[in-house]
C-alpha cells in the first residue's frame, strides 16, 4: 500500500494501524499530488490510501491523484480518508464507477477494523461507502416527504449498494419488477424538479450505477473463481479470510504422452487442441457439480464437495471421470479429420479431508484445497496407464453408492508413505 496525507500524525497513525495486519504492507508514503502519482509509478502498490485535500492547492488533489493512478495502473484499489461529511466528494470519486473505490470518514480509522476491511475490499475489486455518507445521500430525498414507506425502504436498499437480485430475493419479487420499481422511484423524485430533489436524483443515479457495476463485478468474478464462490464473496466479504474443513473427492487428469505430442505439433495448433480438450473436460466436471480448480498445461485438477458440500461427492467424481474419457473420445474423432494427434487420459481420484480457502495475496487470490488427498490423487493419476484408465483410492471406493466394476490393484508403495495404499482400477468403458 501507498499512504498519502500531508499530516505526519495522520500518516504514521494509519501506518501503525495497518502494520498490525500481517498480510498488509505499507511500501511508501506521499504528502501531495505529485508524490502520490510518482510513488504509484515507482512502487506499483495494490492499494493507495489517501486524504482528499493536500498540497499544492488543498482542494481535491487526493481524488484527482487517485483517478490518475487508476488510469496509469488499472486495478489499483483506492481508499479515500476524508474529514468531510458532504457527499459531493463521494459522488465525484464514484462518478466513473464504484469498483475498487472506498470512501471513509477519518473517524472510522479508530472504528475497529473498518479501514482494514476497506483496504481488502478495494484490493479485490469491491467498494465501500461510509454509513454517514449513505445517510447524507438519502436524507435530502426523505426531507421533502415525497416518498411512501415502501419507496423509502427501497431507497435505503439502493443507497446501501445492494444488488438488484439481492433486493428482489429479500422482498420476494423478480429482479425485473425491482428494476422497474427503482426507475419509478427516480421518476417520483424527478417530479417537481426542485433544486434539492434534483440533487438527490443525481446522487441516486450514481448509486444505481454502483449497483450495475457490482453486478458486472460478479460476472467478472464468476469467470475467475469456482462456481458459486463468486456469489459468496460478493455477499460475504469475510469469506476471504476463512478456512473450511471439508471431506471431498479430488480428481486429477493428465494427457498421456503429452510431451511427445507437444514436440511434434505446431504451438498454435497445440493451443487450439488444449482449448478443445479443456472445454470438454470442463463440461464433464460441471455436469456432475464439480469445481474446476486449476489447469496446468495438459493437467486438470477438480474437486467434488467444495466450495459447497456434497454428500455424494465420490460418486459424482467417478461419473465425471467416465464422462471425461467419453468427451475426449468425441474430440479425438473430430481431430481425425484434421489429422491431429489424439489425446488419451489417465485419471486419479482420492477422497478425504482438506482445508479449503482463498490463498494468495490481496492482488491475486486462488481458491485452493490443501491436504494429503490432493497429493494422493496426483499419484493415482500417474498409475492410470495406459490411456483410458481411471484409478481410485480405497476411500473413494468405500464412498460409492453405485460402484462400477472395480479391479483391485496390488498394494502400491509410494514415495514418502510408510505403508502401501490400496487402489482400484476402473476402465473408461465400464465407468
Amino acid at each position: 500500500m501507498l499512504l498519502a496525507d500531508d499530516s505526519l500524525l495522520v500518516r504514521e497513525g494509519v501506518r501503525a494501524l495497518l502494520d498490525c495486519e500481517p498480510d498488509l504492507d505499507v511500501v511508501g508514503v506521499a504528502t501531495d499530488y505529485d508524490e502520490l502519482v510518482a510513488g504509484a509509478d515507482a512502487w506499483a502498490p495494490q492499494v493507495i490510501v489517501t486524504d482528499i485535500r493536500m498540497p499544492p492547492s488543498f482542494q481535491d488533489e487526493g481524488i484527482e491523484a487517485a483517478k490518475t493512478v487508476r488510469k496509469r495502473h488499472p486495478g489499483t484499489g483506492v481508499v479515500i480518508l476524508s474529514q468531510y461529511r458532504e457527499p459531493d466528494y463521494a459522488v465525484s470519486l464514484f462518478g466513473e464507477g464504484a469498483a475498487g473505490y472506498a470512501y471513509l470518514l477519518k473517524d472510522r480509522v479508530n472504528d475497529g477494523d473498518c479501514l482494514v476491511r476497506a483496504v481488502r475490499a478495494v484490493a479485490t475489486g469491491g467498494s465501500m461507502l461510509d454509513p454517514e455518507i449513505v445517510e447524507a445521500l438519502v436524507s435530502p430525498v426523505r426531507a421533502d416527504g415525497a416518498l411512501c414507506d415502501a419507496e423509502e425502504e427501497l431507497l435505503r436498499q439502493v443507497a446501501e449498494g445492494r444488488p438488484v437480485k439481492a433486493i428482489a430475493a429479500a422482498n420476494g419479487r423478480t429482479p425485473g419488477v425491482v428494476s422497474d420499481a427503482i426507475e419509478a422511484l427516480f421518476l417520483t423524485l424527478a417530479e417537481g424538479a426542485s433544486a434539492g430533489r434534483m440533487g438527490a436524483l443525481r446522487r441516486l443515479r450514481l448509486l444505481h450505477k454502483a449497483i450495475v457495476d457490482r453486478e458486472e463485478q460478479g460476472e467478472t468474478l464468476r469467470r475467475f473463481l469456482p462456481g458459486g464462490l463468486a456469489k459468496r464473496l460478493r455477499d460475504d466479504r469475510a469469506a476471504i479470510e476463512r478456512t473450511e474443513r471439508l471431506v471431498v473427492t479430488v480428481l486429477m487428469s493428465d494427457v498421456r504422452g503429452y510431451s511427445g505430442i507437444a514436440e511434434r505439433t505446431d504451438p498454435a495448433v497445440l493451443a487450439a487442441q488444449l482449448n478443445a480438450h479443456r472445454s470438454a473436460m470442463n463440461a464433464a466436471i460441471l455436469e456432475e457439480g464439480g469445481t474446476v480448480m486449476q489447469y496446468v498445461g495438459d493437467a486438470v485438477l477438480a474437486v467434488f464437495g467444495a466450495p459447497f458440500p456434497q454428500l455424494d461427492h465420490a460418486q459424482r467424481g467417478v461419473w465425471a471421470a467416465a464422462a471425461m474419457h467419453r468427451g475426449q473420445r468425441v474430440v479425438n474423432r473430430r481431430w481425425e479429420d484434421e489429422r491431429l494427434e489424439a489425446f488419451g487420459l489417465g485419471i486419479g481420484l482420492s477422497t478425504g479431508e482438506v482445508a479449503a480457502a482463498l490463498l494468495g495475496s490481496v492482488e491475486h487470490l486462488d481458491y485452493a484445497v490443501v491436504g494429503d488427498v490432493v497429493n494422493l490423487s496426483q499419484r493415482l493419476q500417474d498409475l492410470a496407464r495406459p490411456a483410458g484408465i481411471t484409478i481410485i483410492s480405497q476411500a473413494t471406493a468405500t464412498e460409492l453408492t453405485d460402484p462400477p466394476a472395480l479391479v483391485a490393484l496390488p498394494p502400491q508403495w509410494m514415495k514418502g508413505r510408510e505403508a502401501p495404499i490400496t487402489a482400484f482400477r476402473i476402465d473408461a468403458e465400464v465407468g
